[in-house]
């Protein structure tokens, strides 16, 4: 599928936008592989996110109260290894390796846990160390899986401590849930916490508003952690799709599906108009058109309830290559969306489900985003609510000569504390004559972490001006520095 010329020439590049993909385990990628192995497949799809523009990776490293790390509190995970509690041989740490991939290309490393889910398979073997043969008291029995009990304090105390291993160890830009709270509702079951609702559910008129302040207690409580462990990480949820259906509340979206708030109790509203989480990447996994979840009065609705926290939105390559476009049936719905996307203001990226459909390009997808929908590079979004000080402008701006050729240096800004040091730079390009405009992304020719930038080789002739700017760990972008070059 191709854009025309004039298609693509009215397509809005911002300089800002949260670009995700996730990566996740659960569906068994990595499975037996060696360490050796399983570094090869992480690069080629790392490569392949990278040229597509893609500038945070959401990476699954606890699908069932296990570890896709060194852990001294759970077991290995068995879509590791095959085997929980084995380690990988050689021993080496997935999360402690990624981040520094992830890292290097200048991406964001988000931790993405599973806070509930012990079991995906109630069958499963556990190893020894497993939390549920530790304390088999918390857990409770649904639909062929096991789940820590909600309610229990213990419960929060334990995936407290798993937070903070994670949190504390590794340098992470972020720490994320996606949309599994109480599980999925199956038919002619129901979730066994009568008991519990009985004994510990005073106050409550309903067992529903009781399961909802339950998660709430996590959800605050694992912020409030996350913030006073390192103030620049972030805790961002990526709940299901439609928050609540008009039948159920006026306010709720003209869909008629399964609902965060009454079936997963998750109220995502109430975390963001709190100031609980930091971002917020609801699924949008159907197409416009859809009978039940129509994508565009799904955006639309979000758009209008974002509680002035971030909002990006969860798009499914699949579905979007696999419906064409209402008004114009020779294309599938990628620019549909991207323009119904980047139409609203408080909607500021969107993230991408999942990331081996970029590697194989399906239905072109990944190669639109680098021609047009990614051309340029983007810096994530700013999160002034958690630090609005900019670092301060890049010192001693030179261009040395090196038997490579030239190369542009610079020094680190001074910075008194973590929040204030350079963690990223920007290096921008202008013409001779050309307005020094920083909020077009056409001029940036590096985002990068180091304190250098090899000019071209083979250089335009003529007199050019080189900017560089300093990012702190939150985005935040410092003053310019300027350089004159001629060539």
């Amino acid at each position: 599928m191709l854009l025309n010329m004039s298609l693509m020439a009215q397509i809005v590049q911002p300089k800002r936008e949260f670009r995700g993909a996730w990566i996740q385990a659960i569906n068994g990628q990595f499975k037996g592989k060696t360490p050796a192995q399983m570094q090869l497949m992480l690069t080629e799809q790392l490569n392949a996110l990278q040229e597509a523009g893609i500038n945070a990776i959401i990476f699954q490293v606890r699908p069932e109260a296990d570890a896709l790390y060194e852990s001294s509190f759970e077991p290995w995970s068995r879509y590791l290894t095959g085997t929980q509690g084995l380690a990988p041989n050689p021993v080496w740490d997935p999360m402690a390796w990624m981040i520094e991939e992830c890292h290097k290309r200048c991406m964001e490393f988000h931790a993405w846990i599973n806070p509930y889910r012990a079991k995906a398979q109630a069958s499963a073997p556990t190893s020894s160390n497993h939390i549920t043969n530790q304390h088999p008291e918390w857990f409770l029995p649904y639909n062929n899986q096991l789940f820590f009990n909600p309610a229990l304090p213990e419960c929060r105390e334990y995936i407290r401590l798993v937070v903070t291993d994670i949190v504390t160890r590794y340098d992470v830009d972020a720490l994320h849930m996606d949309d599994y709270f109480y599980p999925y509702p199956a038919n002619g079951q129901e979730f066994p916490d009568q008991a519990y609702f009985e004994s510990m559910g005073a106050g409550f008129s309903t067992i529903g508003d009781w399961r909802r302040h339950n998660v709430n207690l996590l959800i605050e409580d694992i912020h409030k952690l996350v913030r006073t462990l390192k103030p620049w990480v972030k805790f961002g949820i990526s709940p299901f799709g439609i928050y609540r259906n008009q039948k159920s509340d006026p306010l709720g979206s003209d869909t008629n599906g399964l609902q965060n708030y009454d079936d997963l109790y998750a109220d995502i509203l109430l975390w963001a108009r709190n100031g609980w989480i930091d971002y917020n990447i609801p699924q949008i996994y159907w197409h416009v058109g859809h009978p039940a979840a129509d994508y565009g009065k799904l955006v639309d609705w979000w758009a209008k309830n974002s509680e002035n926290r971030p909002l990006y939105i969860g798009q499914s390559i699949l579905n979007t290559v696999q419906n064409t476009d209402p008004g114009n049936p020779n294309q599938h719905q990628l620019p549909l969306k991207m323009k119904l996307q980047r139409q609203y203001q408080t909607i500021q990226g969107s993230c991408q489900w999942y990331t081996q459909n970029i590697v194989d390009n399906v239905g072109n997808y990944s190669e639109l985003l680098k021609q047009v929908y990614h051309k340029y590079p983007a810096i994530p979004p700013v999160s002034l609510f958690m630090d609005d000080k900019a670092p301060k402008k890049v010192r001693k701006l030179a261009v040395i000569a090196t038997s490579d050729g030239p190369v542009l240096m610079w020094t680190a800004p001074k910075a008194k504390t973590e929040m204030d040091k350079a963690a990223q730079y920007v290096v921008y390009r202008f013409a001779n004559g050309e307005e020094i405009d920083l909020y077009d992304p056409w001029h940036i020719v590096s985002i990068t972490r180091n304190e250098y930038y090899n000019l071209p080789a083979t250089h335009e002739p003529g007199k050019w001006t080189y900017v560089v700017t300093a990012l702190d760990r939150l985005h935040n972008e410092s003053k310019p520095a300027k350089k004159k070059i001629k060539f």
